[in-house]
């Protein structure tokens, strides 16, 4: 818990939280994303001199923040379609890709120990399998000494991109799993214990004997949470780090979906990660502060190009460089009212 308290305090120093200095630009939304944004953005504070204030309230509540025009930028981890995008004006690309994790308090069992498929996971979401003993879980894990204690579920309460990606990917491995329950940013659990943002996520998780939740991998890492392997699509076994979320987005065909709202979940390959995911960047394709809007272009333009090195300490991934230069060129559309590009001012 002292370990959560100490990264989200280091998460508002970096993201200019606290009112030492004001904020040159101002980004709202997805919580997955935030601990390499928290990083980005020191780092660019001091190679610029420049500030980010970004508040990690959830994709929901990012997408709401630049249709209302209250931010610069809003971020989302579920990406915005083709049709919702036009009807707000609005431009989006990738900024990171990540992994999601599902996150275990059991007495004995250490991160990576045990391991899941999609199916069990989906079961134990949608109340089927309520103890940890259970075959289910049992036959996955020889060896592994599992306790005969009752499954507590943590969810994400607040509308969440991480949700949206999480039972997504649940809804595509379980048939059971898509009736009963459905997939987006907010859907209704049966039962269990709800956390605001992947910190609230984790904070139940660590103080809750038994329970079970899911979060970005870096807020699993950072706090020494014990996470589970994934049987993947091909059948094997794998741990999440930059690698295998990597190999997940090996084959994206990021021209083939409006604002490059590709899906990177349940893709084949021997070592791909399964619930693997984009975060995305919102802004309105004509600015009313120009000025604003290329400076959060040049902020998120360095990230790409100059933060790979901060995104992998972190085991994010960072887009490859033929991506960029698609997601630079899309810049172009990014206007001001006399139709000049932002960039070219």
């Amino acid at each position: 818990m002292k370990q959560i308290t100490r990264f989200l305090a280091a998460s508002s120093l970096a993201f200019g939280l606290a009112s030492a200095y004001a904020a040159d630009i101002t980004g709202a939304g997805a919580t997955f994303p935030a601990p390499i944004y928290a990083k980005w953005a020191e780092a660019y504070k001091a190679a610029t001199g420049h500030s980010v204030n970004y508040q990690a309230i959830g994709s929901g509540g990012g997408v709401k923040q630049i249709n209302a025009k209250t931010v610069d930028f809003g971020a989302s981890d579920d990406p915005t379609k083709g049709d919702d995008l036009d009807k707000g004006g609005l431009a989006q690309f990738p900024a990171v890709i990540g992994g999601i994790v599902a996150v275990v308090k059991l007495p004995g069992v250490g991160p990576g120990q045990m391991k899941l498929t999609g199916e069990v996971l989906a079961d134990i979401y949608r109340g089927a399998v309520t103890k940890w003993d259970d075959a289910k879980i049992a036959s996955l894990n020889p060896g592994v000494k599992l306790p005969s204690m009752a499954i507590t579920l943590v969810y994400r309460s607040d509308s969440s991109g991480t949700t949206a990606a999480f039972t997504d990917y649940l809804a595509q491995v379980s048939s059971a799993f898509r009736s009963e329950i459905g997939a987006g940013k907010t859907v209704n659990w049966k039962a269990g214990v709800g956390g605001k943002g992947n910190a609230g996520v984790a904070a139940n998780v660590t103080k809750i004997d038994g329970a079970v939740g899911y979060v970005e991998y870096a807020y699993a890492k950072q706090n020494r949470m014990a996470h589970t392997a994934m049987v993947n699509r091909n059948g094997k076994a794998v741990q999440p780090d930059d690698k295998t979320f990597a190999a997940a987005a090996a084959n994206a065909n990021w021209s083939s979906a409006p604002g490059f709202g590709v899906n990177l979940n349940n893709q084949p390959g021997d070592q791909a990660w399964p619930m693997t995911s984009a975060s995305f960047i919102l802004m309105h394709k004509t600015a009313d502060k120009p000025e604003r809007s290329r400076e959060a272009l040049k902020f998120f333009q360095w990230a790409l190009n100059k933060g790979q090195n901060l995104a992998l300490e972190l085991d994010y991934v960072p887009l490859p460089a033929g991506v960029v230069k698609q997601i630079e060129s899309s810049w172009n559309g990014i206007r001001d009212a006399s139709g000049k590009p932002v960039m070219a001012q």
